[in-house]
């Protein structure tokens, strides 16, 4: 708990951290890959380019600035990011790495207005809120670990089997190495693989797309066109080939109940959505399946979730396409609105909405549910990599 007095430096200081945020966060990330390269594998350089991790970081520190003597306000954004620190594997000491080198950032950006006491204090406040993640994730990885078929930090696993879901997507399947059991993870979570691509270290999320339960766990992946890791697991990762995988994280999960399930998804974002369907289909709970896409050539698992469709009457599915070809045979033509979201879904929409795609298609079905009343609590969405803000 801070003192008083640290907290009142900290809103005296926040006018001048927000109007820098971006500035200080640019300034940062640079600072720590020179400063700390060992680190450089935990961070998508893509979205470093973009500076969307940056941007993200910003936010962060303000909102954790404006709440400093309110923190139970930020509740769901640490569960978040203690998702994603653990699904990296990042570790204690790193805190100390991210702790100076902000410090420093936030010194050099703001110049004499940040003196000694300003930094000290900012100091106490990075430390508290490095102690209230570190023991949040270590409750995370202890719980991992200690599960029936769990572990902690890396394990090896190989790849016995691979299938094409369409003409850019491909799901992948491992067991692991030393023949253990793998445990039961909640649809909605992901993994992370540690690659090792042309001498170099990265880690990639990617969502497990099958129900648990299963002696393998399987992702399916989009190949991007400058896709790093998706083009290496597309063109390099062979059959028998070792990986190496961290737990399952997350919390893009699915709620258990009976209210009517909406999967709304637009491209590769059906891979979490499929989890959820598997899981559910014996449940008789009603499941409306909606998927966007540019035509069959690229809308993954269609014949299957056909199959289930045709199977279970709790289940309906609509497909829609953008640019269909001459062969395509599409529900509906176009893009997601309010009026064919309305068609498809309960009168009282009184529905578990979970919808995962491009930005531009989740920023669209979120305005949706909220011009269809969809309850707040009841909207689920996710973003891999650095939440970004959906404009409604």
């Amino acid at each position: 708990m801070l003192d008083q007095r640290t907290v009142e430096v900290i809103k005296a200081t926040i006018p001048a951290v927000k109007a820098n945020a971006n500035a200080i966060t640019e300034h940062f990330y640079p600072l720590l890959f020179n400063q700390y390269p060992e680190v450089i594998p935990y961070f998508n350089q893509t979205n470093q380019g973009k500076g969307i991790q940056a941007k993200a970081l910003a936010g962060a520190v303000v909102a954790y600035a404006e709440n400093i003597d309110s923190l139970g306000n930020l509740s769901s954004a640490v569960e978040k990011i203690v998702q994603k620190h653990c699904a990296l594997g990042i570790k204690p000491s790193q805190y100390d790495m991210v702790g100076s080198c902000l410090l420093q950032s936030i010194k050099a950006v703001l110049g004499e207005a940040a003196n000694e006491q300003v930094i000290a204090v900012w100091g106490k406040a990075y430390q508290q809120l490095a102690d209230i993640l570190i023991s949040a994730e270590e409750s995370v990885y202890s719980a991992n670990e200690n599960r029936d078929g769990g572990w902690r930090g890396e394990r090896a696993f190989k790849l016995f089997k691979r299938e094409n879901e369409s003409q850019i997507i491909s799901s992948f399947y491992f067991k692991p190495v030393d023949g253990g059991a793998i445990p039961t993870f909640k649809p909605g979570q992901f993994l992370t693989l540690v690659l090792e691509i042309e001498g170099k270290i990265t880690r990639r999320n990617y969502s497990l797309s099958n129900a648990p339960n299963k002696d393998y766990l399987r992702i399916s992946v989009k190949r991007e066109p400058k896709g790093l890791a998706s083009n290496y697991l597309h063109d390099k990762l062979e059959l028998g080939k070792t990986i190496i995988l961290l737990p399952p994280c997350g919390d893009f999960t699915l709620r258990k109940n009976d209210k009517p399930l909406v999967l709304l998804t637009g491209g590769v974002g059906i891979t979490p959505a499929i989890s959820m369907l598997n899981t559910e289909v014996n449940s008789k709970r009603d499941i409306h399946f909606i998927h966007a896409a540019l035509n069959s050539q690229v809308h993954a698992f269609k014949q299957h979730v056909t199959q289930l469709t045709n199977d279970n009457s709790n289940v309906s599915s609509y497909y829609l396409y953008s640019q269909p070809t001459a062969s395509c045979e599409p529900n509906g033509q176009g893009y997601i609105t309010s009026e064919l979201i309305a068609s498809l879904i309960p009168d009282d929409r009184d529905v578990e909405y979970y919808f995962l795609g491009p930005k531009p298609f989740m920023s669209t079905a979120l305005k949706i549910a909220r011009e269809l009343g969809i309850p707040e609590g009841q909207i689920h969405y996710e973003f891999f990599g650095p939440s970004e803000a959906l404009v409604v």
